[in-house]
């Protein structure tokens, strides 16, 4: 009786302790969400009007040349961006699961533009790829005169530099998340692909890989919010420009909200904004849910023919 008490009063501690942080998810996450959803239906202006339209501030996002050179740039960018830090990332983990000396700082080094502000990667990317600063100006006084590489001042190549500096940004923290994964494989499967005379390449891209589901479930969700709401980058790097080459939905919405002063229509793209947000997570909890059963599933049957054996 006496363990009961203590473990129903260390429950009930527990949740005295958590009513803050659900209090501020539920206030501030779901309310707000449902009131910017709400907005998105009224002809709201600088502050709030309740006189609701229908579909019309969507009708009006979409027939808008801007929004339509977002949708089409955050595809490309979420695309190559998700694509190269995954490969890249993926490398380097296999790099750093070598045992090699000093990985510490080899870690430190890959994780520090994570680190960093976006406004600060943003601003020395500008640098790096300045035709009268950056890369280009550096190969000229080197004697190759012929070399360019200044694809922010054309608007055909502009958001390939955005990328550049968003999969520098990114790589490192998904190197961090795979390598964890690595390390969690079972020493077995090394030893066993080691006695079938496996080489190691074939290991980690044919059966370390595909065992790393969860690992690279987290990365690839954590990349997609990174791609969803990238902003700062943006801001930094290009504002948007040259012209609207780089224009992005997260920069789309608070143009309209703060400076065009059309709520309705902002909150409209945000709304949008949210929906693969919402997919992603779902469908990630139901990958967990099914590998979750999956696995309890395969438990029993062992059991159950251990139990058979014995």
């Amino acid at each position: 009786m006496a363990q009961r008490r203590k473990k129903k009063l260390g429950n009930l501690q527990a949740i005295i302790g958590s009513i803050p942080m659900i209090s501020v998810a539920v206030g501030v996450y779901v309310i707000c969400i449902i009131y910017s959803i709400t907005l998105s239906f009224t002809s709201s202006r600088l502050f709030p009007k309740f006189n609701f339209v229908g579909l019309k501030q969507y009708e009006r996002l979409w027939g808008s040349p801007r929004w339509q050179i977002s949708v089409e740039n955050i595809w490309l960018f979420g695309f190559l961006l998700i694509a190269f830090t995954l490969i890249v990332g993926y490398l380097l983990a296999v790099f750093m699961d070598q045992r090699i000396k000093q990985e510490g700082l080899f870690r430190t080094i890959f994780l520090y533009p994570f680190a960093m502000s976006l406004v600060v990667t943003g601003l020395v990317w500008q640098w790096v790829l300045d035709p009268n600063l950056g890369v280009q100006s550096a190969m000229a006084n080197w004697g190759f005169e012929w070399f360019k590489f200044a694809p922010l001042v054309n608007p055909e190549t502009a958001i390939y530099g955005v990328i550049i500096a968003g999969v520098w940004q990114g790589t490192g923290v998904t190197m961090a998340i795979l390598l964890a994964g690595i390390r969690g494989i079972d020493e077995d499967i090394w030893k066993a692909s080691k006695v079938d005379g496996i080489p190691a390449w074939r290991t980690y891209f044919s059966i370390v890989l595909p065992m790393m589901k969860g690992a690279v479930a987290t990365a690839f969700v954590l990349q997609c919010v990174s791609v969803v709401r990238v902003y700062d980058l943006i801001v930094a790097i290009t504002n948007g420009g040259p012209g609207i080459a780089t224009q992005m939905p997260a920069v789309f919405v608070i143009e309209h909200i703060s400076i065009r002063q059309n709520a309705g229509v902002g909150m409209a793209a945000a709304t949008l904004m949210l929906l693969p947000i919402i997919i992603l997570l779902g469908g990630r909890g139901i990958i967990q849910w099914r590998a979750a059963k999956i696995e309890k599933e395969y438990e029993k049957k062992m059991l159950q023919a251990s139990a058979e054996v014995s």
